[in-house]
Protein backbone atom coordinates (compact mmCIF):
# COMPACT_ATOMS: atom_id res chain seq x y z
CA UNK A 1 0.00 0.00 0.00
CA UNK A 2 2.87 2.65 1.10
CA UNK A 3 4.56 1.78 -2.22
CA UNK A 4 1.65 2.64 -4.50
CA UNK A 5 1.19 5.95 -2.27
CA UNK A 6 5.02 6.81 -3.03
CA UNK A 7 4.15 5.98 -6.93
CA UNK A 8 1.53 8.74 -6.58
CA UNK A 9 3.69 10.71 -4.77
CA UNK A 10 6.16 10.76 -7.39
CA UNK A 11 3.88 11.91 -10.62
CA UNK A 12 4.32 10.78 -13.86
CA UNK A 13 7.94 10.36 -15.30
CA UNK A 14 6.88 12.25 -17.99
CA UNK A 15 5.27 16.08 -17.37
CA UNK A 16 4.21 19.24 -19.99
CA UNK A 17 7.06 20.84 -18.57
CA UNK A 18 9.58 17.88 -19.66
CA UNK A 19 8.27 17.38 -23.24
CA UNK A 20 7.94 21.16 -23.72
CA UNK A 21 11.66 21.49 -22.70
CA UNK A 22 12.46 18.62 -25.10
CA UNK A 23 10.44 20.10 -28.02
CA UNK A 24 12.34 23.30 -27.55
CA UNK A 25 15.51 21.42 -27.86
CA UNK A 26 14.73 19.57 -31.02
CA UNK A 27 11.77 21.48 -33.16
CA UNK A 28 13.97 24.30 -33.98
CA UNK A 29 17.48 22.77 -35.29
CA UNK A 30 14.55 20.00 -37.10
CA UNK A 31 12.86 23.27 -38.62
CA UNK A 32 16.20 24.96 -39.58
CA UNK A 33 17.09 22.07 -41.19
CA UNK A 34 14.23 21.37 -43.36
CA UNK A 35 14.31 25.17 -44.44
CA UNK A 36 17.75 24.28 -45.62
CA UNK A 37 16.87 21.28 -47.25
CA UNK A 38 14.05 22.83 -49.17
CA UNK A 39 16.17 25.95 -49.78
CA UNK A 40 19.23 23.97 -51.24
CA UNK A 41 16.60 21.83 -53.84
CA UNK A 42 14.58 24.37 -55.22
CA UNK A 43 18.24 26.46 -55.99
CA UNK A 44 20.17 23.72 -57.43
CA UNK A 45 16.90 22.03 -59.06
CA UNK A 46 17.76 24.10 -62.23
CA UNK A 47 19.38 21.29 -64.72
CA UNK A 48 22.39 23.91 -65.03
CA UNK A 49 22.96 23.95 -61.38
CA UNK A 50 26.68 23.19 -60.08
CA UNK A 51 25.50 20.71 -57.33
CA UNK A 52 23.12 18.39 -57.44
CA UNK A 53 19.45 18.43 -54.77
CA UNK A 54 19.28 16.59 -51.94
CA UNK A 55 16.88 14.88 -53.56
CA UNK A 56 19.22 13.23 -56.81
CA UNK A 57 22.34 13.21 -53.90
CA UNK A 58 20.49 10.38 -51.78
CA UNK A 59 19.56 8.29 -55.05
CA UNK A 60 23.45 9.21 -57.16
CA UNK A 61 24.46 7.98 -53.48
CA UNK A 62 22.35 5.30 -52.50
CA UNK A 63 24.83 2.33 -52.87
CA UNK A 64 27.30 3.87 -50.16
CA UNK A 65 24.47 5.02 -47.90
CA UNK A 66 22.68 1.76 -48.18
CA UNK A 67 25.42 -0.47 -47.55
CA UNK A 68 28.53 0.95 -46.01
CA UNK A 69 30.38 -1.98 -44.60
CA UNK A 70 31.34 -3.42 -48.48
CA UNK A 71 34.92 -4.55 -48.54
CA UNK A 72 35.87 -5.07 -52.70
CA UNK A 73 39.50 -4.99 -51.08
CA UNK A 74 42.31 -1.98 -51.96
CA UNK A 75 40.94 0.99 -51.30
CA UNK A 76 37.34 0.29 -52.91
CA UNK A 77 35.52 0.65 -49.07
CA UNK A 78 32.83 1.30 -47.78
CA UNK A 79 32.29 4.62 -45.33
CA UNK A 80 32.14 2.73 -42.60
CA UNK A 81 36.17 1.33 -43.44
CA UNK A 82 37.46 4.87 -44.37
CA UNK A 83 36.27 6.36 -41.51
CA UNK A 84 37.40 3.53 -39.20
CA UNK A 85 40.89 4.18 -40.27
CA UNK A 86 40.97 7.96 -40.07
CA UNK A 87 39.47 7.89 -36.49
CA UNK A 88 42.31 5.07 -35.74
CA UNK A 89 44.65 7.44 -36.95
CA UNK A 90 43.14 10.67 -34.68
CA UNK A 91 43.03 8.24 -31.95
CA UNK A 92 46.81 7.84 -31.97
CA UNK A 93 47.67 10.93 -32.90
CA UNK A 94 45.52 12.67 -30.34
CA UNK A 95 46.78 10.78 -27.41
CA UNK A 96 49.93 11.66 -28.12
CA UNK A 97 49.06 15.10 -28.06
CA UNK A 98 47.24 14.84 -25.08
CA UNK A 99 50.61 13.58 -22.57
CA UNK A 100 53.13 15.81 -24.51
CA UNK A 101 50.92 18.66 -24.26
CA UNK A 102 49.63 18.21 -20.84
CA UNK A 103 53.18 17.76 -19.43
CA UNK A 104 54.65 20.81 -21.59
CA UNK A 105 51.80 23.02 -20.69
CA UNK A 106 52.78 21.76 -17.25
CA UNK A 107 55.80 22.91 -17.39
CA UNK A 108 54.91 26.07 -18.76
CA UNK A 109 52.31 27.09 -16.35
CA UNK A 110 54.84 25.88 -13.17
CA UNK A 111 57.98 27.15 -14.05
CA UNK A 112 58.59 30.92 -15.28
CA UNK A 113 61.82 30.68 -16.78
CA UNK A 114 59.99 27.52 -19.26
CA UNK A 115 57.74 29.92 -20.08
CA UNK A 116 59.73 32.53 -21.21
CA UNK A 117 62.16 30.25 -23.12
CA UNK A 118 59.16 28.12 -24.88
CA UNK A 119 55.74 30.21 -25.01
CA UNK A 120 56.98 32.18 -27.86
CA UNK A 121 58.48 29.08 -30.16
CA UNK A 122 54.95 27.71 -29.07
CA UNK A 123 53.02 30.47 -30.70
CA UNK A 124 55.29 31.15 -33.48
CA UNK A 125 54.72 26.77 -34.24
CA UNK A 126 50.98 26.82 -33.63
CA UNK A 127 50.04 29.49 -36.43
CA UNK A 128 51.62 26.61 -38.73
CA UNK A 129 49.02 25.31 -41.13
CA UNK A 130 49.02 21.41 -40.67
CA UNK A 131 49.30 20.72 -44.16
CA UNK A 132 52.58 22.66 -43.95
CA UNK A 133 53.97 19.77 -42.01
CA UNK A 134 53.20 17.39 -44.24
CA UNK A 135 55.71 17.59 -46.79
CA UNK A 136 58.70 17.45 -43.78
CA UNK A 137 56.82 14.66 -42.32
CA UNK A 138 57.19 12.47 -45.34
CA UNK A 139 60.67 13.36 -45.92
CA UNK A 140 61.01 12.57 -42.34
CA UNK A 141 59.39 9.17 -42.02
CA UNK A 142 59.63 8.57 -45.47
CA UNK A 143 55.61 6.74 -45.13
CA UNK A 144 51.99 8.06 -45.23
CA UNK A 145 50.77 6.34 -41.86
CA UNK A 146 53.11 7.63 -39.41
CA UNK A 147 53.17 11.06 -41.27
CA UNK A 148 49.61 11.84 -41.20
CA UNK A 149 49.62 11.05 -37.33
CA UNK A 150 52.42 13.59 -37.30
CA UNK A 151 50.45 15.95 -38.52
CA UNK A 152 47.45 15.00 -36.54
CA UNK A 153 49.68 15.65 -33.46
CA UNK A 154 51.58 18.63 -34.52
CA UNK A 155 48.04 20.47 -35.18
CA UNK A 156 45.86 19.17 -31.91
CA UNK A 157 48.98 19.66 -28.94
CA UNK A 158 48.96 23.98 -28.96
CA UNK A 159 45.54 24.06 -27.68
CA UNK A 160 46.33 21.36 -25.30
CA UNK A 161 50.18 23.08 -24.27
CA UNK A 162 47.95 26.64 -24.12
CA UNK A 163 44.88 25.98 -22.12
CA UNK A 164 46.83 23.85 -19.48
CA UNK A 165 49.65 26.35 -19.03
CA UNK A 166 46.84 29.11 -18.35
CA UNK A 167 45.06 26.78 -15.93
CA UNK A 168 48.14 25.80 -14.09
CA UNK A 169 49.04 29.44 -13.71
CA UNK A 170 44.91 30.27 -12.21
CA UNK A 171 46.30 27.34 -9.24
CA UNK A 172 44.78 29.18 -6.33
CA UNK A 173 47.61 30.28 -3.92
CA UNK A 174 45.86 28.93 -0.89
CA UNK A 175 45.89 25.22 -2.90
CA UNK A 176 49.92 25.78 -3.13
CA UNK A 177 50.09 27.07 0.49
CA UNK A 178 48.24 23.63 1.67
CA UNK A 179 50.20 21.66 -0.41
CA UNK A 180 53.49 23.34 1.09
CA UNK A 181 52.01 22.91 4.99
CA UNK A 182 51.30 18.97 4.37
CA UNK A 183 54.66 18.50 2.42
CA UNK A 184 53.16 17.02 -0.64
CA UNK A 185 56.06 15.89 -3.02
CA UNK A 186 56.08 16.89 -6.58
CA UNK A 187 54.43 13.62 -8.11
CA UNK A 188 51.44 13.59 -5.34
CA UNK A 189 51.40 17.75 -5.92
CA UNK A 190 51.06 17.29 -9.54
CA UNK A 191 48.42 14.19 -9.33
CA UNK A 192 46.42 15.80 -6.42
CA UNK A 193 46.45 19.94 -6.77
CA UNK A 194 47.80 20.69 -10.09
CA UNK A 195 45.48 18.52 -12.39
CA UNK A 196 42.19 18.74 -10.46
CA UNK A 197 42.46 22.15 -10.36
CA UNK A 198 43.35 22.96 -14.32
CA UNK A 199 40.67 19.88 -15.40
CA UNK A 200 38.36 22.65 -16.55
CA UNK A 201 41.04 24.48 -18.66
CA UNK A 202 42.57 21.25 -20.04
CA UNK A 203 39.30 19.63 -21.32
CA UNK A 204 38.44 23.44 -22.82
CA UNK A 205 42.21 22.74 -25.11
CA UNK A 206 41.23 18.97 -25.51
CA UNK A 207 38.14 19.89 -27.19
CA UNK A 208 39.94 22.32 -29.32
CA UNK A 209 42.62 19.89 -29.99
CA UNK A 210 40.27 16.97 -31.04
CA UNK A 211 38.02 19.62 -33.38
CA UNK A 212 41.94 20.40 -35.01
CA UNK A 213 42.56 16.49 -35.36
CA UNK A 214 39.36 15.55 -36.96
CA UNK A 215 40.03 18.92 -39.65
CA UNK A 216 43.86 17.63 -40.33
CA UNK A 217 43.50 14.16 -41.02
CA UNK A 218 40.48 14.63 -43.41
CA UNK A 219 43.06 17.50 -45.41
CA UNK A 220 46.17 15.21 -44.93
CA UNK A 221 44.34 11.74 -46.66
CA UNK A 222 43.68 13.95 -49.25
CA UNK A 223 47.28 13.91 -49.94
CA UNK A 224 48.93 10.82 -48.68
CA UNK A 225 46.24 8.56 -50.33
CA UNK A 226 44.88 4.90 -48.42
CA UNK A 227 41.81 3.98 -47.05
CA UNK A 228 40.68 7.51 -44.83
CA UNK A 229 37.81 9.56 -45.27
CA UNK A 230 39.84 12.54 -46.75
CA UNK A 231 40.96 9.91 -49.55
CA UNK A 232 37.41 8.73 -50.36
CA UNK A 233 36.59 12.30 -51.30
CA UNK A 234 39.55 12.92 -52.46
CA UNK A 235 38.76 9.71 -55.34
CA UNK A 236 35.16 11.04 -55.42
CA UNK A 237 36.13 14.52 -56.64
CA UNK A 238 38.65 13.01 -59.01
CA UNK A 239 36.03 10.51 -60.10
CA UNK A 240 33.60 13.67 -60.71
CA UNK A 241 30.86 11.75 -58.24
CA UNK A 242 29.67 15.06 -56.20
CA UNK A 243 26.94 13.16 -54.67
CA UNK A 244 29.11 10.70 -52.34
CA UNK A 245 31.30 13.92 -51.54
CA UNK A 246 28.24 15.62 -49.68
CA UNK A 247 27.42 12.10 -48.24
CA UNK A 248 31.22 12.23 -47.30
CA UNK A 249 31.13 15.52 -45.56
CA UNK A 250 27.79 14.97 -43.91
CA UNK A 251 29.61 11.46 -42.51
CA UNK A 252 32.80 14.20 -41.30
CA UNK A 253 30.57 16.83 -39.77
CA UNK A 254 28.47 14.12 -37.76
CA UNK A 255 31.96 12.55 -36.58
CA UNK A 256 33.44 15.42 -35.63
CA UNK A 257 30.35 16.33 -33.80
CA UNK A 258 30.17 12.98 -32.11
CA UNK A 259 33.95 13.51 -30.76
CA UNK A 260 33.10 16.90 -29.36
CA UNK A 261 30.41 15.75 -27.60
CA UNK A 262 32.53 12.54 -26.04
CA UNK A 263 35.51 15.08 -24.93
CA UNK A 264 32.81 17.68 -23.56
CA UNK A 265 30.96 14.46 -21.42
CA UNK A 266 34.26 13.27 -20.30
CA UNK A 267 35.43 16.69 -18.80
CA UNK A 268 31.74 16.96 -16.99
CA UNK A 269 32.44 13.64 -15.84
CA UNK A 270 36.10 14.09 -14.75
CA UNK A 271 35.44 17.93 -13.37
CA UNK A 272 32.16 16.90 -11.62
CA UNK A 273 30.51 19.66 -13.82
CA UNK A 274 32.91 22.44 -13.57
CA UNK A 275 33.77 22.29 -17.30
CA UNK A 276 31.06 23.58 -19.61
CA UNK A 277 29.35 20.46 -21.85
Amino acid sequence: MRDRLAVKARGPLITKAGLRGIAARIVPPVVVLAGFLLLWEVLCSSPTAGLPPPSRVVTDAWDIIADPFFDNGGTDKGLFWHITASLQRVALGFSLAVIAGVLLGTLVGQSEWAMRGLDPIFQVLRTIPPLAWLPLSLAAFRDGQPSAIFVIFITSIWPIIINTAVGIRNIPQDYRNVSAVIRLNPIEFFYKIMLPSAAPYIFTGLRIGVGLSWLAIVAAEMLIGGVGIGFFIWDAWNSSHISEIIVALVYVGLIGFVLDRVVAGLGVLVTRGTSAA
